[in-house]
Parts: C-alpha cells; sequence; structure tokens
C-alpha cells in the first residue's frame, strides 16, 4: 500500500526573529504539530502555498500610556517546492506589526527568508528518503537536517517624527543575515499517535545602524516536542482532524548593543501550546493557542515586550499543496 501525499502541514514559528518550522501529513499515517518540525517532506515536483498568522498579546506592568509593547502581529507567506523525494526548498515573506500602548507601530515586511530541508530515515542503517513508501516504511525513524539563511531586504533605519531611529525591536530588517541550522525526528507508532522532536540554533550577524549604533540580535536555542493524535478520518470525504500538545523550550542569549551585553535581554523560555488541524483534500487549517508556562529571564521585572512575556500567543495557518 503506498502513501499518497495529501496535505502540508506547515507551521511558521517566528517570535520577534522570524523562524520557520515546517511539516507534511497525509490522511493515513504521522501527524504533524504546530510549532515543532515533522521529518516528512514534500512530494517531489509538487509546491506549497501557505498563510500564517502568529498573533502576541503581551503583559503590561503599569496603567499610564508609555513605551511598553502591546501586540504583535506576524504573517508569514510561504512557498515551498519538492526537488526530490528527500530535498525540499522554500521562501518566506514575514510580514510584522508591532504596536506598542502609547500608539507607536511600525509595520512592514521583514527579511526574506530562504530554507532547504534534507530528508532522511533509519531502516537497517540510515538512508535518504526514498520516491514512495508504504505505510509499514512510515513507522520508522524519520529525520530531516534543515538549515535557513535571512537576506536583509526589510527596512532596518524606520525614523520617528524627530528623525531619530526607532529603536532595534522595532525595525523591519535585522539589518545583516542571520543563519539557522536545525534537526527533527518523528516517530509515528502506526496508529494514530505521532511524536515529533526538534532542535535548531539560530546566530545573527551584528549590524550597524545609520547612527553609528552597533546593535547584535541574541542568538537562539530551541527544543521542541509534540504528540499529536489522529481523533477523525473520513477517508470518503479525504478530511482529517488532529489534536496536538507541544512542549517549546527558548533559550536566548542576552542581545550586544556596540559590543556590550544588554541589559534586560536574554533568558530561558517553555512554552506549551495546544492546537487542532483540519485536512480536506489538498487544503489544511490549524489553529492553536501558545502560553508560557515556565520563565528563567536575564532581569525578568524588564524585560516586558520580550518572548516568555506575552499574555499568550494565537496562531492560525491556511495552506495548500498543489
Amino acid at each position: 500500500m503506498k502513501k499518497t501525499l495529501l496535505f502540508l502541514l506547515p507551521a511558521a514559528m517566528f517570535a520577534h526573529h522570524g523562524v520557520a518550522s515546517l511539516g507534511v501529513a497525509g490522511l493515513e499515517g504521522p501527524g504533524a504539530p504546530l510549532e515543532t518540525t515533522s521529518s516528512s517532506m514534500l512530494p517531489k515536483g509538487s509546491f506549497l502555498g501557505y498563510l500564517k498568522l502568529d498573533y502576541a498579546n503581551y503583559e503590561k506592568y503599569t496603567p499610564a500610556l508609555d513605551d511598553e509593547m502591546e501586540e504583535s502581529y506576524y504573517w508569514m507567506y510561504g512557498l515551498g517546492y519538492g526537488f526530490s523525494s528527500y530535498f525540499s526548498g522554500y521562501i518566506f515573506f514575514p510580514y510584522y506589526t508591532k504596536s506598542q500602548e502609547n500608539g507607536v507601530e511600525t509595520s512592514g515586511f521583514h527579511d526574506l527568508n530562504l530554507m532547504g530541508v534534507l530528508g532522511f530515515k533509519y531502516d537497517e542503517g540510515f538512508m535518504l528518503v526514498p520516491q514512495n513508501e508504504s505505510l509499514d516504511d512510515l513507522e520508522d525513524w524519520h529525520f530531516t537536517l534543515f538549515f535557513n539563511l535571512t537576506l536583509p531586504t526589510g527596512d532596518s533605519e524606520l525614523k520617528r517624527v524627530d528623525g531619530s531611529l526607532y529603536d532595534a525591536g522595532l525595525q523591519l530588517s535585522f539589518g545583516s543575515p542571520s543563519y539557522m541550522i536545525g534537526l527533527s525526528a518523528t516517530k509515528w507508532f502506526g496508529n494514530r499517535w505521532t511524536m515529533v522532536l526538534d532542535s535548531s540554533y539560530n546566530t545573527f550577524t551584528e549590524h550597524t545602524y545609520s547612527d553609528g549604533t552597533r546593535v547584535k540580535f541574541a542568538d537562539e536555542l530551541r527544543a521542541n516536542a509534540a504528540l499529536t493524535y489522529r481523533f477523525y478520518t473520513d477517508r470518503s470525504a479525504k478530511m482529517r482532524l488532529d489534536f496536538n500538545i507541544e512542549a517549546n523550550y527558548l533559550y536566548l542569549d542576552r542581545d550586544r548593543f556596540n559590543g556590550v551585553e544588554e541589559l534586560a535581554t536574554g533568558g530561558e523560555i517553555l512554552y506549551n501550546t495546544l492546537g487542532i488541524r483540519l485536512f480536506y483534500n489538498s487544503v489544511s487549517a490549524a489553529a492553536g493557542i501558545k502560553l508560557p508556562v515556565w520563565t528563567r529571564l536575564n532581569e525578568e521585572e524588564l524585560q516586558q515586550g520580550s518572548e516568555g512575556k506575552e499574555r499568550y500567543r494565537l496562531l492560525f495557518t491556511f495552506s495548500t499543496l498543489f
């Protein structure tokens, strides 16, 4: 019995640094969570188009209208292509809106994002993912090695009315390239359950702004674990509904300002994500909520508006495979 890939389930996880995670699933076989990168590949010769929204609502500490971050909208537009059964490529177009409660807002396209994904599996030895796999083959451990590059295509020189630059965190570009490498592992148990694990490291290069300020955004280490459960399947209608639960760990180094480690940056955060995915023919939609359940930030009382200080994050994706 051969696997027919019907649905692609992308999940672009992008906090303020625009990291993307991906996944593919079919009517049968393994599932794919929202924020953890699955190890399934795009079918050879197929395209993926998708849209994702990640909305963050932040805690505020004072009743006055000041510079506290209020909310952020992170849109991600993407296009993927299966070059072979074991290599897929993606291009992402992030669009950010960041709002402070004093009415300050920046909005626009952020840096272009390029990603390559290499798929392999273990079956009495490691091998590249073959062209066709049976459902029995899908029970093998599957892995991906993924790598990512951002290009500074966004605007890193947004200015206030008085001509001064906005804070680097409100700009629409890192100003220089960033690089990421990661590894995912997926195990389908031959029934309704799938386990997915991933880890990645993202590093940023220093950028010098027009006012002479040098900023290097914090390097990131991520580790995610997820369980997905296929709750409902209607084969005649080509429909499937999945539930998932995830643990998402993020370690942030400190930002560096003119070569000096910046206060009120960095630390550790553990999120939990709960979500559902609905598949119909070649289209999928997913929704979820992501909550910080544990934090150890470096100067927690000063880090409003950073990762770990969200009240909640709402996630929504829509995708189609063609």
